[in-house]
């Protein structure tokens, strides 16, 4: 098992901006992002890390960034560390495998979140109001039933705290008609070829989040792309309407915090190792599906 990079220090370097998941480095022209091996729940990061997770989640996405090349560009650079500047390639052996170069951009501050099935916060949403971000939904859905056809449901980019789900009008009253549509349309499109092609490896996509950026007035893919941290992954032959789904993804941490009682407020209890385990297999079994290859930890 690989060991554990709870935070990525490199001394020659700026200083990090550390998020909840990842160190950004600002190379001045470009960003060095560095996927880190911590895991956050409710808007909290939890202890221990998961050994290896930052690799995993930096490997998948740029399998995704592949896959998707010819729909949208995206942010990408260099992700071998042999290419990135010279006072960041002295780190190469920390930074393998878990980082990329990519362009600097204007982030848009939304999260453009896809629903194929009934989950999550659209769930409990629906379950009190009858819709979910101002769609009317059929009356009757059970948790994780598949919806007729995916939903575009916009969210607020919190810096701290809760992401706030919005309707597609107040996106599009922030960022404008055509930008908005265009990344609905964008969303929606993106999330039905990652759909299918899971479903092709045993998978069900239940749902996801995207982020955009601008580069010299053009939208491009950024941050990370259907990964366990980002994306809800079922399993599709043990996908049951009404059940909670077999998952290959954080579902896991988030369902033995709740088993523990924790308030989602004060400090988040110490993960066992049964639970970091689970969590490693759960995004290692993901990404074989996915890819047909086994992650490089």
């Amino acid at each position: 098992m690989s060991e554990t990079v709870w935070q990525t220090d490199l001394p020659d370097l700026p200083a990090p901006k550390r998020g909840k998941v990842r160190d950004l480095y600002d190379l001045g022209d470009t960003l060095l992002l560095v996927a880190c091996d911590r895991i956050s729940a409710y808007d909290h990061v939890l202890a221990p890390g998961i050994p290896g997770k930052g690799k995993i989640l930096n490997q998948l996405t740029n399998f995704w960034f592949e896959h998707f090349s010819s729909v949208v560009p995206n942010h990408l650079l260099a992700v071998d560390p042999e290419d990135f500047p010279a006072p960041a390639r002295q780190y190469a052996d920390v930074l393998r495998g878990r980082s990329v170069l990519v362009k600097k951009c204007e982030v848009i501050p939304f999260e453009c979140v896809a629903r194929g099935f009934l989950a999550g916060s659209a769930f409990r949403e629906y379950k009190k109001t009858g819709s979910t971000c101002g769609i009317e939904l059929p009356e009757g859905l059970q948790r994780a039933d598949r919806l007729d056809s995916p939903l575009f449901t916009p969210a607020t980019k919190a810096e701290e705290g809760h992401d706030e789900n919005v309707d597609f009008d107040f996106m599009a009253s922030h960022i404008g008609d055509e930008t908005a549509g265009k990344l609905r349309d964008l969303t929606l499109e993106l999330y039905s070829m990652g759909r299918d092609h899971a479903a092709g490896k045993g998978m069900l996509l239940a749902d996801t989040k995207f982020e955009f950026g601008r580069h010299d007035g053009e939208i491009i893919f950024i941050d990370e792309v259907l990964t366990p941290d980002s994306s809800r992954y079922w399993d599709a032959e043990s996908w049951t309407p009404g059940q909670e789904p077999v998952s290959f993804d954080k579902q896991f941490v988030r369902n033995w915090l709740d088993e523990e009682g924790w308030d989602h407020e004060n400090k988040p209890p110490e993960l066992p190792h049964q639970v970091v385990q689970g969590t490693l297999d759960r995004y290692i079994e993901a990404f074989r599906r996915i890819t047909g290859t086994d992650p490089i930890l």
